[in-house]
């Protein structure tokens, strides 16, 4: 059927309107035909077009999902749970051992199930080691078992005297008095 013409009614005189619309259905369902019957004789199926069904009152994949879950499903599939997890003990940090000793401790690292934790004192320091079993119970409670297996306690660093790459060995700004 060529494009550039409009195809004739049986009067001879040019389609139009409706008319027009119904002569191009008929012509695109009569190519359809012809295709299907090209592929029966070559021997191929013709599968029917499957509808679409909707996922009906029960939940589906289809359906649109919380953004938690879909969150939860991408940590889960690249391995990110244990260091999320992880993270979980640096945020709860003053809900997992209370606000007195969040007030005077910090959470540095966690690596390999071993939590660093800084004391702001040296008091401070031996009372978390006194702690140490509890506070390993509540985060086991809080965030979920084997995330953190053993705590390692700090005290407060002294001043560094060292500043920049290349260091002098020797007692430090002292040397230079007297």
């Amino acid at each position: 059927m060529d494009n550039s013409t409009p195809p004739n009614g049986a009067d001879g005189a040019p389609l139009s309107g409706p008319d027009l619309a119904r002569a191009a259905l008929q012509a695109a369902r009569e190519q359809s035909a012809a295709r299907r019957q090209g592929a029966k004789k070559k021997g191929g199926k013709i599968r029917p077009r499957r509808r679409r069904g909707w996922s009906g009152p029960g939940p589906d994949d289809r359906d649109p999902q919380p953004l938690g879950r879909l969150a939860a499903r991408i940590a889960a599939e690249r391995g990110w749970t244990e260091h999320l997890s992880g993270g979980q003990v640096f945020a709860k940090w003053p809900a997992l051992v209370g606000a007195d000793v969040a007030e005077h401790t910090k959470p540095v690292t966690l690596k390999d199930g071993e939590l660093t934790v800084q004391a702001q004192s040296t008091a401070w320091a031996t009372q978390l080691r006194l702690l140490q079993r509890q506070i390993l119970k509540r985060i086991s409670d809080g965030v979920g078992r084997d995330v953190v297996r053993r705590i390692k306690v700090q005290g407060p660093a002294a001043p560094s005297w060292r500043h920049g790459p290349r260091h002098i060995s020797g007692r430090g700004p002292r040397d230079t008095y007297g």
